[in-house]
């Protein structure tokens, strides 16, 4: 963070962690600093944060946490690709524990007693949902992109995205989270994800204000939402997507008959069927947790499949190689064995 009047540095984040913890004004600042990584999250950073906050939350003259990235993104999501080397290594317990610390953060946002503010200028996927969307304030850009790709990973929708996901506006959250379909600037807002759109122009004067003010600032700051993009897809997007299969719903699209429809579901066609699946029915269940328990739930979840042949096979694809051809295990929706679907994704009462 740069040095300036007003800012004191905070000896949890001054180690090369990849997080930058400081006091401002009234407010603690958290900058994500790992940028050639697109500030993924690591186990380091995660634990840099978790720490800060807990001192923060005991600290009275820390009235509120304003969290940033530098670069271009916010936090590009989980170092999945340390994941994957984990498990092909034989090191589950450290996968496992970064999932495990990952959540108990994401808890610890969601519980937070002080105002915490995220300014998103930048991409901000899986992960970086998970350190924003269960805070207060969610001040997105013109710059802002947010998505839950994991679909296209062999993962499923987590970070809490299982209780978050159902709760937006009819079956909006199972269709972001099934396509990874990416929201821009204030369809971030207008879908609920973000709570206010400030053009990055003002960012600089907004960051200062917050150091003086708080929170109150951002209206000041914020502007007129323009349209909606997805307006015109909602109706289909509910009609579609209240399926409780991914048959049914893969057969609903197919009776749309639409350019919109078919474009979904050759995104769709691209995904992990088995992801595809098992996060429909994460995400059914979700919509009847609470957020600790959509966390357990996620967590009992995450740590089986990436144990999985799909995972591996995703990040290889999608991460490390590139090539964008995942061969996945198996290859059709009507092949995934609903058995295996149900051990993974107990449904609550």
């Amino acid at each position: 963070m740069d040095s300036k009047p007003g800012t004191s540095p905070v000896g949890a984040g001054a180690s090369g962690s990849g997080v930058i913890a400081a006091r401002d004004g009234r407010i603690g600042r958290l900058k994500l600093d790992r940028q050639k990584a697109l500030n993924a999250l690591d186990l380091p950073m995660i634990r840099v944060m978790h720490q800060t906050l807990d001192q923060w939350r005991e600290d009275d003259a820390v009235e509120a946490v304003v969290v940033e990235g530098a670069g271009r993104a916010f936090c590009a999501g989980g170092d999945i690709r340390a994941v994957r080397a984990q498990v092909l290594a034989g090191d589950d317990a450290q996968a496992d524990r970064f999932f495990a610390e990952e959540y108990a953060l994401n808890g610890a946002i969601a519980r937070y007693p002080k105002p915490y503010v995220s300014l998103i200028d930048g991409i901000c996927m899986g992960g970086g949902l998970g350190i924003s969307v269960h805070g207060s304030h969610r001040v997105v850009t013109e710059a802002a992109v947010m998505a839950m790709p994991e679909t296209a990973i062999g993962l499923a929708p987590d970070i809490g995205a299982s209780f978050f996901l159902p709760r937006l506006a009819g079956f909006l959250g199972t269709y972001l989270g099934l396509t990874g379909r990416r929201l821009e600037a204030a369809d971030i807002v207008h879908a609920g994800l973000g709570t206010a759109f400030v053009p990055a122009s003002r960012l600089p004067a907004l960051t200062a204000a917050l150091a003086q003010e708080g929170p109150d600032a951002i209206p000041r700051f914020a502007a007129a939402l323009p349209p909606y993009a997805l307006q015109p897809d909602l109706a289909a997007i509910d009609r579609c997507f209240r399926a409780d299969s991914m048959t049914g719903i893969i057969a609903r699209l197919e009776a749309e008959a639409t350019a919109w429809s078919q474009s979904v579901l050759a995104v769709l066609a691209a995904m992990s069927p088995s992801s595809l699946c098992w996060s429909l029915a994460a995400l059914r269940a979700g919509a009847r947790r609470n957020l600790e328990a959509c966390l357990a739930a996620e967590l009992a979840l995450v740590t089986r499949i990436i144990r999985l042949p799909d995972f591996a096979e995703g990040v290889r694809a999608m991460v490390v190689e590139k090539d964008r051809a995942p061969r996945w295990q198996p290859a059709r929706i009507e092949e995934v064995d609903p058995r295996l679907i149900a051990s993974l994704v107990p449904q609550p009462p």
